[in-house]
């Protein structure tokens, strides 16, 4: 079942393999050698060779477990249904995040909600999972609404000076429309009022991605006195003035309007600064509990779904079919109506497919780590204290005998009949993650996806650039590494 990756390859039941020879050379050496195959590959949606070539051919090579270094860490990677499966069984006190993570991506998220393992996560899931229950996802509507204005009313006003269609990267403007929503929804502001925030978390991703190009080396590099390690730990302290600043300012209105009702969209941010007056003593101080938690909200409401949105984008301008169909059920849904809604949201069917299909196939989040914190068993397989594991969702969602042979293609009818019924087994989508750890504002994430398309397409239609180089890269997020440049085109 497991493979060495090396001549001595051994077949084993129920242990790990020993010896460990494959290092971060070895997997340079496969990209740099796939490279020129990687750009005549005309798949669309293959960008797996792109990205994890060296996965691709280990599992080619091995199957679908398989045991390797970094030459810092060994990694056991699983794609084995049952092993995955059995994953989703374990508490995060016992499989949880690798601690080379927590210390790699401590600017970005410290440790918080996406980090923390244990009792500190489950007191912070207990915080903040209820701010993310669909019946406060009813009440954002309107707020997602309206942070769609600035962003049609902007493609509007530049269509009107070009005839009516012209090229836009609609990328960045997709990440100003969701770092206004999770700043709306969850922090009483908006994205003028965080921009500082938003910007300088997008800078910390990209400096530490770039060290995390390869699991493992940036828990040596991050000790060296290097100027982008100097970088970091600027921005990390600018970002933690800056959220700080903002607890106080929300503490001092507080006290100001405590006879006033607090409002929706300000219950996030008080549950944070509540929940750290009252963290308990094993958990971290009530500073960075605020200032780690607010983190991971701005990072994970903000960043994954603004990538999903253009990856949506994309999708539907590569196939005018299904924008089209996707557009025809919202003017029927809605009849006229200008007022989007919770009950409105759920009839759009073909819109919710689509989003799905895309979450299948450009997952923003593509990796899964984790650390057995303690002995434990996956599909029958004996797991000693300290292994890390890691899952990649993109191969699991393009794994052909999960899917089908066309699991390479946009095709969101697969999902006619929900998302369990999609593959077989079904854990093998995991878009949101898997077990005990699942995405916490997928809810939110949903709502906004929904909103957002159902408003343009019924503005504007979308068609790829001529100029579009499709080239998907890994920034901690799956995103297009030279931006998304569509021809968008007001509708009459």
């Amino acid at each position: 079942m497991f493979g060495c990756l090396d001549c001595n390859f051994k077949h084993v039941t129920n242990t790990l393999p020993e010896s460990l020879p494959m290092h971060s050379s070895e997997m340079k050496r496969i990209r740099q050698e796939l490279k020129c195959v990687q750009r005549q590959d005309k798949d669309m949606n293959g960008y797996i060779s792109t990205i994890f070539p060296h996965f691709l051919l280990w599992r080619k090579t091995y199957g679908p477990v398989f045991l390797y270094s970094t030459g810092v860490l060994e990694i056991l990677h699983v794609a084995q249904p049952e092993m995955v499966k059995d994953m989703g069984h374990w508490t995060p006190s016992e499989l949880g995040k690798p601690q080379h993570i927590m210390k790699s991506r401590k600017p970005l998220f410290g440790l918080g909600i996406l980090i923390a393992n244990g009792d500190l996560w489950a007191y912070e899931k207990k915080i903040l999972a209820p701010q993310f229950f669909v019946e406060k996802i009813k009440g954002m509507i309107g707020l997602i609404v309206d942070a769609t204005v600035p962003l049609l009313q902007s493609w509007e006003n530049m269509l009107n000076s070009t005839g009516g269609s012209q090229k836009i990267y609609v990328d960045g403007y997709l990440r100003n429309f969701s770092a206004d929503v999770i700043a709306r929804a969850c922090f009483g502001s908006n994205f003028i009022e965080g921009k500082d925030i938003f910007c300088k978390l997008r800078q910390l991703q990209m400096l530490i991605s770039q060290q995390d190009t390869f699991v493992g080396l940036s828990a040596l590099w991050k000790y060296l006195p290097t100027k982008r390690n100097w970088e970091i730990q600027m921005l990390d302290q600018e970002v933690r003035l800056l959220i700080l600043d903002l607890s106080r300012e929300h503490r001092s209105k507080s006290r100001s309007n405590a006879v006033t009702h607090m409002s929706t969209y300000d219950n996030l941010l008080h549950a944070i600064v509540d929940g750290a007056n009252q963290c308990p003593s094993y958990s971290s101080a009530p500073e960075d509990f605020i200032v780690d938690n607010c983190k991971n909200i701005y990072f994970a409401g903000h960043e994954t779904t603004a990538v999903t949105a253009t990856w949506c984008l994309m999708l539907l301008a590569a196939h005018p079919d299904w924008q089209e169909r996707a557009r025809a059920e919202y003017l029927e849904v809605c009849c006229g109506q200008t007022v989007l809604d919770i009950d409105v949201l759920r009839q759009l069917k073909i819109i919710t497919m689509v989003i799905q299909e895309t979450l299948r196939l450009y997952p923003p989040a593509s990796l899964i780590m984790r650390e057995a914190l303690t002995d434990i068993r996956l599909g029958g397989v004996d797991i000693p204290h300290g292994t890390i594991i890691q899952v990649a969702i993109s191969m699991l969602h393009l794994d052909l005998e999960a899917w089908g042979p066309d699991a390479n293609e946009f095709r969101p009818d697969r999902f006619a009949n929900g998302a369990a019924a999609a593959c077989k087994p079904a854990h093998m989508y995991m878009p949101f993650g898997y077990g005990p750890r699942l995405c916490t504002g997928q809810n939110l994430a949903m709502a906004e996806l929904k909103v957002l398309l159902a408003r343009l397409l019924s503005k504007f239609s979308f068609s790829l650039s001529p100029g579009y180089q499709h080239s998907p890269v890994f920034r901690l997020t799956i995103e297009p590494e030279f931006g998304m440049p569509l021809v968008v085109t007001r509708l009459p």
